[in-house]
């Protein structure tokens, strides 16, 4: 019994792991580690405008001064956006001095937050989300078309450089499924005839403009209804206009979204 097991371990052991033998997997269209290309690589270099270096200081400015590597995400969103949407490695090492740490620690945050893009893409980064309430309402019809409309398919970029198309993972829209994010702003209950309209649309440079409360459902849907309207909360007589549950709620937005970028924390 006891040889039995032994040879048994020995025949396990003999054989490769699984982790170390399998190929390096993509995640969310990036690698996990940096590949130089002729834009892309230690030669290739990076530096915040004299606007963005004033946003630069008032982010540093949040933290103690022995805390400074807590504006490394700040920094990196700051340099992805005047960088066209992604993040060359001489960005990722600009922030490193700045916030006095290694180069290391930048790559590890940027190469955990899929938020970072530190590939190419286009002016029209649109993600796709594919999890589950969106795909069962109809996101690979979605994807299908957006891929048909554009002639690229999923993790490509236009030939012109207009357009990237990356599904992702829940981007927190459920109960308006389907949608896209494409850069900053969602767009949500899609249908394949809103979806071509929409890519035509910023084709032109001409996107939806934001609402006072952000991006409108595509179907001109105001509130989270299933298709039946509502089903709970009903009331035996509607409450006369103006009514609010709370005296206190205030009912207005305290951000206009077309003026978020403008208005951030930095």
């Amino acid at each position: 019994m006891l040889a039995r097991s032994v040879r048994s371990l020995a025949a396990a052991a003999a054989k490769p792991r699984a982790f170390h033998a399998s190929a390096v997997v993509r995640s969310g269209g990036n690698f996990p580690v940096h590949r130089d290309t002729d834009d892309n690589n230690a030669e290739t270099a990076f530096d915040f405008t004299p606007g963005n270096y004033e946003r630069v200081h008032a982010i540093l400015d949040r933290y103690p001064e022995n805390y400074k590597a807590s504006a490394i995400i700040p920094l990196l969103d700051l340099a992805q956006r005047q960088h066209g949407g992604w993040l060359p490695l001489a960005a990722m090492n600009k922030v490193a001095r700045i916030v006095d740490v290694k180069p290391i620690q930048v790559y590890e945050v940027a190469t955990f937050y899929t938020m970072f893009n530190r590939e190419k893409v286009g002016k029209y980064f649109i993600q796709l989300c594919g999890t589950t309430p969106c795909m069962i309402c109809g996101s690979e019809e979605i994807k299908t078309t957006i891929e048909t409309h554009l002639g690229i398919k999923e993790g490509e970029t236009t030939a012109d450089g207009r357009f990237t198309l990356r599904e992702v993972e829940c981007l927190g829209a459920c109960s308006n499924a389907p949608m896209v994010q494409i850069n900053d702003d969602f767009y949500e209950n899609l249908t394949p005839e809103t979806t071509r309209q929409l890519l035509d649309a910023c084709k032109k440079d001409a996107p939806p403009p934001m609402s006072k409360w952000g991006s409108l459902p595509m179907n001109g849907q105001l509130s989270c209804e299933g298709p039946q309207g509502k089903t709970s909360l009903l009331w035996a007589k509607h409450p006369p206009p103006g009514f609010r549950m709370r005296p206190d709620s205030d009912l207005q937005p305290k951000v206009d979204p077309s003026k978020i970028k403008e208005e951030m924390l930095y």
